[in-house]
């Protein structure tokens, strides 16, 4: 049976797909009942979903449904209300995020926030550190030891890069990369973290279609070739409805549906949702 090639690679050429190196069997993120209140305002209204092991799950709705917040939760950047965001054994809502990071959650946020000037290597070395055992002196001194280290994250960096088709970059200032280019080597990055679950927040916003098809292809990548898990919050419905396995409707903080999105699409509520009571009807 031929391996999957890399994403960021062409038919035909050589296999880049990394290995799943530091991923162990990934558990379920199951959701119940979430709620959250600022001031008196319910942002998030008793939501339940469930990801499945090795799944793309896209939670989507209009502006203000409460997308943001429920991924803010998922990272532990907002504390629930009520509610529990369980990952496996470990339940999420009183962790603060490096904790929620240890156990494999890894966070892309809409806005582009690598280091402009440091390479682009040097920028996935940034997702390493969690994983890095050589200490502050021994990295200073460059013992052997702590060289090799760096000489092993450094090639796991390489392979994550060439999987998302950016090994040629890898010398060049991450800021000078196109605006796509810098996109992909921030999941790039949160895949040198070696997550079981990934939160990509609009990862194709912004971008041309060309760009659009080559991240929803690395992404589809990410789930097929490494069998990570991914929670997707994106408006570009085209997008959703090619990568999803499954689809949770927020409106006003509430699930109004949930489901194949096939099925979502099609939902009475959800085209209400979208397009108002009058052009629904």
């Amino acid at each position: 049976m031929s391996q999957t090639p890399s994403p960021g690679k062409a038919a035909g050429a050589a296999d880049t797909t990394p290995s799943r190196a530091g991923i162990a069997a990934v558990p379920a993120l199951d959701v119940r009942d979430l709620t959250v209140r600022f001031a008196g305002l319910t942002a998030l209204d008793a939501v339940s979903f469930t990801v499945r092991p090795g799944t793309v799950h896209a939670v989507i709705g209009p502006n203000g449904a409460g997308k943001s917040t429920c991924f803010n939760v998922l990272s532990g950047v907002y504390k629930a209300t009520s509610g529990s965001v369980r990952f496996g054994d470990h339940e999420l809502t009183a962790l603060p995020p490096h904790k929620i990071a240890d156990l494999g959650v890894a966070r892309i946020f809409q806005n582009l926030a690598l280091p402009p000037r440091a390479s682009v290597e040097d920028s996935l070395m940034l997702g390493r550190h969690r994983l890095t055992r050589t200490g502050f002196v021994s990295a200073g001194l460059r013992l052997p030891a702590a060289a090799r280290e760096d000489a092993r994250h450094r090639a796991r960096v390489r392979e994550i890069a060439a999987f998302v088709g950016l090994e040629k970059q890898l010398a060049q200032p991450a800021g000078s990369l196109p605006y796509g280019q810098q996109k992909l080597a921030e999941l790039a990055r949160a895949l040198c973290m070696e997550p079981q679950l990934l939160l990509l927040d609009e990862p194709v916003a912004g971008m041309t279609a060309d760009e659009r098809r080559r991240t929803a292809a690395v992404i589809a990548g990410v789930r097929d070739s490494l069998g990570i898990s991914i929670v997707l919050v994106e408006h570009d419905m085209g997008v959703v409805m090619r990568l999803a396995d499954a689809v949770t409707v927020l409106d006003f903080g509430r699930r109004i549906a949930d489901g194949a999105p096939g099925d979502v699409q099609n939902d009475p509520a959800v085209v209400r949702a979208y397009l108002g009571e009058e052009t629904a009807e």
